[in-house]
């Protein structure tokens, strides 16, 4: 490595750290549970052309990969010529940010010496902008909230009051959205501050060499990843649960000497509620799965996420059109990586896990319609929580595991002391993960009420009920999710709008993952480990890996 190029790999190092507080800033700042708690965001720099130049480790794809070409949609939507310091611009329109309203994605011009040299940006959650909330239930994407288009959030520094009244006006809980969109500049800022003073430090003028040096080492290594795989085109179909009725999701992976091309031709087409997805958002996870899978040790920027494409036809429900409702585009759209590892496993067999929960096991609750009346308390709140990974070639699943989404589970005393309901159990589901040579990793066990004597409305919108998690190379299948009310209730649907009557008791279930290989296969002080941590009973190591009665 001659010394320019050591002395840029050091800049991108410090680029790497930088995001990181950038991130953390977020974090630490933010109101709402599921940001500051789940870590439900983004925050990336970029250079002046909108190429995404680095990302905070922490964040989800869906966050940060429709972030990194949203920058440069906005930055063409918006003249540099009119840019001012202090300018932050702001949308939440889904086919721009990140898939549904709730997402606000600002950027923030970075000036140096008075000109612009990189933009940082941010995307995070806020807990309710009005409409149906966040469920299925919308018709469009008018149900479903307030939609900002593109717009200047601060102009030379000062907020925007007007539009910040508007956000507060139309949620539920509009001092956890003031709180959350003040955390969201705070991140832009403290990026910006810190390029800056890293400009200062190496003394240079611009992020052009170091943008040129980052984009295209990345690119090179990636192609080099793609140039060693096998060429040709592959097909898989995933049967999802749906709304209604099943849908069927269809992919053709193409492998090309300088480029991957994923196809969505086939899937199904659009619904009438609110599972739709938006393309940006379908390619976010998708090309997240292979980058999981292939150059996985490249940083994630514009130079290693360009050789992936990703395509499919208008209208199917992995690329909704406006004005779709798509308020719970996650519920498919984190199901991607298991329609593509199912491809790429025909291709790397030896790579490739078996399917896992995938899809955020997550609870939108808020208060009943009658609570105003009543003089119960309001309250706007969404839980997440995560089943199984697919056991891996190698190794066994994760339990209860935030994979793709990388979203952490709620916390129990978080919740407890900003909403009034009540946990009163969390565990690891014995038996869930799917039997293999390497075991799936465990769905959880959740039971949960209202603290007080107050109806609590729940918006469900999960998949893995009807089609559970599928192993591979000979292992069995997870369990599916459940849902109930008390014990003896009837099971839910995986989707819909339901009310828990104060006094009741909703049973969550999450899924667990496949397995991998033969159960048969599987080691016995692996199976006598699993025994003694609790993970499955002496019944399933009997009858499903010793072949005994």
């Amino acid at each position: 490595m001659t010394q320019t190029n050591t002395r840029l790999q050091v800049m991108w190092n410090r680029l790497l750290a930088v995001v990181e507080e950038q991130g953390q800033a977020l974090i630490r700042a933010a109101f709402s549970p599921i940001v500051r708690e789940c870590g439900d965001i983004s925050a990336g720099i970029f250079d002046a052309q909108g190429r995404m130049l680095a990302q905070a480790v922490t964040g989800t794809p869906g966050h940060i990969n429709t972030m990194a070409e949203a920058v440069k949609t906005l930055r063409d939507r918006f003249p540099i010529a009119d840019m001012r310091p202090g300018d932050i611009y702001m949308t939440n329109d889904p086919w721009i940010a990140s898939g549904h309203l709730n997402d606000f994605l600002l950027m923030m011009p970075v000036f140096y010496r008075d000109r612009v040299i990189g933009f940082t940006s941010c995307t995070s959650h806020l807990v309710d902008l009005g409409g149906l909330g966040m469920g299925p239930e919308g018709a469009d994407i008018y149900d479903e909230g307030l939609l900002i288009p593109p717009c200047k959030l601060v102009s030379g520094g000062e907020v925007n009051a007007l539009l910040l009244d508007i956000v507060k006006a139309n949620a539920r809980e509009p001092i956890a959205n003031e709180g959350d969109i003040y955390a969201l500049i705070a991140c832009c800022e403290a990026g910006s501050d810190r390029l800056v003073q890293m400009m200062d430090e190496f003394g240079i003028s611009d992020l052009d060499a170091l943008s040129d040096y980052i984009i295209e080492t990345s690119r090179r290594g990636t192609l080099d990843a793609i140039a060693a795989l096998p060429k040709g085109t592959w097909r898989h179909v995933l049967k999802v649960d749906g709304y209604d009725s099943e849908i069927e999701l269809h992919a053709a992976l193409t492998i090309a000497e300088d480029h991957l091309l994923l196809d969505f031709n086939g899937t199904d087409r659009c619904v009438g509620k609110g599972i739709n997805v938006p393309l940006n958002y379908a390619t976010a996870y998708s090309v997240f799965a292979l980058r999981c899978i292939i150059g996985a040790d490249i940083p994630n920027n514009a130079g290693s996420l360009g050789p992936f494409r990703v395509t499919g036809p208008k209208g199917c429900i992995l690329n909704a059109q406006s004005p779709a409702p798509v308020a719970m585009r996650h519920t498919l759209g984190q199901m991607t990586p298991d329609l593509v590892y199912g491809c790429l496993s025909q291709v790397l067999p030896d790579l490739v896990p078996a399917e896992g929960a995938s899809c955020m096991y997550d609870l939108p609750l808020r208060h009943a319609p009658e609570a105003l009346d009543r003089g119960d308390d309001l309250f706007a709140l969404e839980l997440v929580f995560n089943g199984g990974t697919g056991a891996r070639p190698t190794l066994d699943g994760l339990s209860a595991t935030a994979f793709p989404s990388g979203v952490w589970g709620s916390q129990v005393e978080t919740t407890e002391a900003v909403a009034p309901v009540l946990f009163h159990r969390r565990e690891l589901r014995v038996d869930s993960g799917g039997a293999g040579r390497l075991r799936g990793g465990l769905g959880q066990h959740i039971e949960i009420s209202a603290s007080k004597d107050q109806d609590v409305m729940l918006f469900l919108s999960v998949e893995r009920v009807l089609n559970p998690a599928k192993g591979r190379a000979g292992g069995q299948d997870g369990a599916p999710g459940r849902i109930r009310v008390n014990t003896d209730g009837q099971d839910l649907p995986g989707k819909g709008e339901f009310r828990i009557r104060a006094g009741e008791t909703l049973i969550f279930e999450t899924p667990g993952g496949g397995g991998f290989g033969p159960p048969a296969e599987r080691a016995e002080d692996a199976l006598n480990s699993d025994l003694s941590a609790g993970l499955i009973s002496e019944q399933a190591a009997n009858r499903i890996y010793r072949g005994r009665s």
